[in-house]
């Protein structure tokens, strides 16, 4: 499956029924007088956020979305048929922006949480309508407004509590296979990961938490260079971040500060987003070499580094339970 997410269509709202002119001439009716019924409104357009869709894959082939037209009204003061409102699914974490206006119609963020974003036109009022004291025989009706017209920026941004962030080939696929059931691609050269992969990471209390694998990050990934500013707004919603950094690298300072530099230049408060810090592939290390690296990078950043090994399944536990108390979550029970 593609992952897209980022798509523009255009809505359209039916357009409402014309009232129709009409009079009652019946043999035994000796007051007839205009009966002629108001058109039916036209249908709207609304948005739906539904969670067993994770892109937006499907408006890459379909761009344009109309809504039913109202139907005319009929004789004898009967009002025509409303159009059918057009409720299109999108992935829960849609961003929908008026595409001509840059204003913001709506984010949603949970299961059956609805957006009308193009309103159905009212129908025409029929003969009927216009009966009084002083017009008794009205020989006009008003036709159908058209509905509203829009064209449309939908923007997905990931719901993840946890966003894995580091340079390519830090090992945050391995990470996030070993902690939940997502199995992305994983290989050992850089920019394996194509597409943010999201898995869900069992809680001690038995609860379920998001953590996102953000593709690799480069130096100048805030302007468009390597993977990263393709994906970096889906960790724009996140509580905290993972730094994972190879422990094999060249220079693990250097790594740790690519990272934060294009946070920082990103904008979006992600600078100051709370973050942990982790070396990963300690296995590949003896254990002198593994503190004089924590140390220094510790040093560095101002905080604690943890150190692990995704692939050997070491340091785990410290590393869960400082998340989920950063998390506010109870840590009781150690995972395992």
């Amino acid at each position: 499956m593609q992952f897209i997410d980022l798509a523009e269509i255009h809505v359209k709202a039916g357009k409402g029924g014309d009232g129709i002119i009409a009079f009652r001439r019946e043999k035994y009716v000796p007051a007839g007088g205009p009966s002629g019924g108001n058109g039916g409104n036209g249908g709207s357009v609304i948005l739906k956020a539904v969670s067993n869709l994770q892109t937006l894959l499907d408006f890459r082939y379909a761009h344009v979305f109309k809504a039913e037209n109202g139907q005319r009204g009929g004789p004898n003061n009967r009002t025509g048929a409303c159009g059918a409102d057009l409720v299109i699914e999108v992935p829960c974490g849609t961003m929908v922006w008026d595409a001509e206006t840059e204003e913001l119609l709506g984010d949603l963020t949970t299961p059956g949480q609805t957006l009308l974003v193009a309103k159905g036109g009212k129908g025409g009022l029929g003969n009927k309508h216009f009966l009084s004291n002083h017009q008794r025989a009205p020989d006009y009706a008003l036709p159908g407004l058209e509905g509203e017209e829009r064209h449309l920026r939908l923007e997905l941004k990931l719901l993840a509590e946890v966003g894995i962030i580091g340079l390519p080939n830090a090992g945050k696929s391995t990470l996030i296979s070993v902690l939940s059931a997502a199995r992305p691609k994983i290989a050992d050269y850089p920019f394996t990961t194509l597409v943010p992969n999201l898995g869900v990471v069992r809680q001690p209390n038995g609860d379920g938490t998001v953590f996102a694998d953000i593709p690799g990050l480069i130096a100048g990934a805030h302007a468009g260079l390597g993977l990263g500013h393709e994906f970096l707004r889906h960790i724009e919603r996140t509580r905290l971040l993972l730094h994972l950094i190879d422990a094999t690298a060249e220079d693990v300072v250097a790594a740790y500060q690519t990272i934060r530099d294009e946070l920082v230049a990103y904008g979006h408060g992600l600078g100051d987003r709370p973050q942990i810090i982790a070396l990963n592939k300690i296995d590949a290390l003896e254990a002198s070499q593994i503190t004089a690296i924590q140390e220094t990078l510790a040093a560095y950043a101002g905080q604690r580094v943890f150190a692990i090994s995704a692939v050997a399944r070491q340091g785990l536990e410290l590393l869960l339970d400082a998340i989920w108390q950063e998390l506010g979550v109870s840590v009781s029970h150690q995972y395992s």
